[in-house]
């Protein structure tokens, strides 16, 4: 059976807080747990009110202390933000916090607008051509490489799974060099998706840690004991994902009965856009979709996306999925 994982941007929801997110954030951890999940990820986003994982180590040591087994990592850091021997030092202390539990998941992109580059003091356009250096250093790090003069304390010689991150064929073509996991992000990027495993899989070389191709896929996945009320919840992040491609992102809002039948053209075209990668029904409805995608993509595993205004909608969430696709 393919694996299932989680993917949580700990979305904070209008007229919510930034703590009520973190709180929701471990509790989701835990309902993962619970359900079976192999691994929960966040991701880094930077000045976006409704997206609380900017500082992505710090959520991930939350959510290690809230869960037990669980594997807990980045979808991802976006490493031209930072540099190689900071994200050592921070993901090596998550290893000494949670041995043998943490995945680091590494995207070029900045995570925000231009804006960002001003706001850490970085070339960005120069940081994203150094990115695959960055990453080999990383790698040296984690591998504790005897000629390094400089030692990451914690981070050398870490337990980390390290994943490339992707939503173009760059990423497909790293990863593959590099032997690295592949995580393709077709829940808000699924234009490339085909082109990209295609790659990958062609152009893998196998390194220390990986002898054959791995490959993750995100998928939008809301499950609910009927359609309605999962196109119901659903809603929600789908509104998201109009305000930011029109220019007016914010918190997550509340959700709209019948909202897809609401939308003007422009609107329509980004929801069917997104929606390319999803599954949203009951659970026979989901599983039928997930396994169809996953004939598609003959995906290693399936990290499951998808925001809901109700926190504990998506715990039922995770929970129906879970069992629907044990069964």
């Amino acid at each position: 059976m393919t694996d299932l994982s989680v993917l949580d941007l700990v979305p904070v929801r209008e007229g919510g807080t930034l703590s009520e997110a973190y709180k929701s954030a471990a509790s989701l951890a835990r309902a993962a747990e619970e359900a079976g999940y192999k691994r929960f990820w966040v991701a880094e986003h930077h000045a976006m009110e409704g997206i609380g994982g900017a500082a992505a180590s710090v959520v991930l040591s939350h959510i290690g202390n809230a869960t037990s087994t669980i594997r807990i990592g980045s979808g991802g850091i976006m490493l031209p933000n930072h540099n190689p021997f900071v994200i050592a030092e921070q993901f090596g202390t998550l290893d000494a916090l949670f041995p043998g539990r943490i995945d680091l998941g590494l995207g070029r992109a900045p995570g925000a607008d231009g804006l960002i580059q001003q706001a850490l003091r970085k070339n960005l356009a120069q940081a994203a051509g150094d990115f695959p250096a960055d990453v080999q250093e990383l790698r040296a790090y984690f591998k504790g490489r005897d000629d390094i003069p400089l030692k990451p304390t914690p981070g050398f010689g870490a337990d980390i799974e390290m994943w490339m991150l992707g939503s173009s064929l760059y990423g497909a073509q790293l990863a593959a060099a590099l032997g690295l996991p592949y995580a393709f992000a077709a829940h808000f990027a699924p234009d490339h998706l085909d082109d990209a495993l295609v790659m990958y899989r062609r152009n893998f070389k196998p390194s220390e840690r990986l002898d054959k191709p791995h490959v993750m896929v995100a998928m939008n996945v809301y499950a609910a004991d009927t359609t309605a009320e999962a196109e119901r919840l659903a809603s929600s992040q789908l509104q998201s994902f109009v305000r930011l491609r029109t220019g007016s992102p914010g918190k997550l809002p509340p959700p709209v009965e019948g909202y897809r039948d609401q939308l003007g053209p422009v609107e329509r075209r980004i929801v069917e856009h997104v929606s390319q990668a999803s599954a949203t029904g009951t659970p026979d409805e989901v599983r039928e979709r997930i396994r169809s995608f996953v004939k598609r993509t003959q995906a290693d595993e399936i990290i499951v996306a998808g925001a809901t205004y109700e926190p504990e909608a998506r715990e039922t969430s995770l929970r129906l999925t879970a069992e629907a696709l044990a069964g």
